[in-house]
C-alpha cells in the first residue's frame, strides 16, 4: 500500500509540475512584447551641500542616486540623431522612488496640465516603477509632486 502511495504522489507532483511549466511557457509566448526598460545605474556624485539636496532631506525625502544622462537614439527620415535626457536625482519616501528635476532660469514651469504633461511626462513613462517626478525649486525652496495616470478619465 505504501508503494501505491508514494507512485500516486510522484504522479500527483509530476502533473503540476507540467502544469505549471506549460502555463509559464504560454503566458510567455502570448504576453506582449516588452519595452525596452530603463536601468539607472548609480548616478554622478551628489553632496548634501547641495541646495536642492538640502531641501528634498528637510522634505522627507532620502536621495539614493546622483544625476543621470540618458542617451537617446532618435531615427528621422532615414538618419539617426543623438539626444539624451537627464535626471537631476533620485529620491525616495516612504518606499516609493521618485524621479527629481530642479528648475532652471531659463526653463520656467507653465503650472498648467499641459504644460507639466509636455515639460515631465517623459520622465515618468521611462521609469514606470517611479511614483512620479518631483520639481525641485531650490530659489523658491519648494519641492512640488506630480503623478501621471495614464487611460484614466474623469468624466
Amino acid at each position: 500500500m505504501g508503494q501505491s502511495v508514494d507512485w500516486f504522489v510522484m504522479l500527483l507532483t509530476g502533473a503540476l509540475l507540467l502544469i505549471w511549466i506549460y502555463r509559464a511557457l504560454y503566458n510567455w509566448l502570448h504576453a506582449p512584447p516588452g519595452m525596452k526598460r530603463l536601468r539607472l545605474g548609480k548616478g554622478g556624485e551628489w553632496s548634501a551641500d547641495e541646495p536642492s539636496v538640502h531641501l528634498l532631506e528637510s522634505n522627507g525625502y532620502t536621495v539614493t542616486s546622483g544625476k543621470h544622462r540618458v542617451p537617446i537614439t532618435i531615427g528621422w527620415n532615414g538618419s539617426r540623431l543623438q539626444s539624451r535626457l537627464y535626471i537631476d536625482y533620485v529620491a525616495e519616501r516612504d518606499g516609493n522612488v521618485y524621479v527629481v528635476k530642479c528648475a532652471r532660469d531659463r526653463q520656467p514651469m507653465d503650472w498648467t496640465g499641459s504644460g507639466m504633461r509636455d515639460r515631465l511626462i517623459a520622465y515618468a513613462l521611462m521609469l514606470p516603477e517611479s511614483s512620479g517626478v518631483l520639481y525641485v525649486d531650490a530659489v523658491e525652496r519648494t519641492v512640488h509632486e506630480i503623478t501621471f495616470e495614464l487611460g484614466v478619465s474623469e468624466r
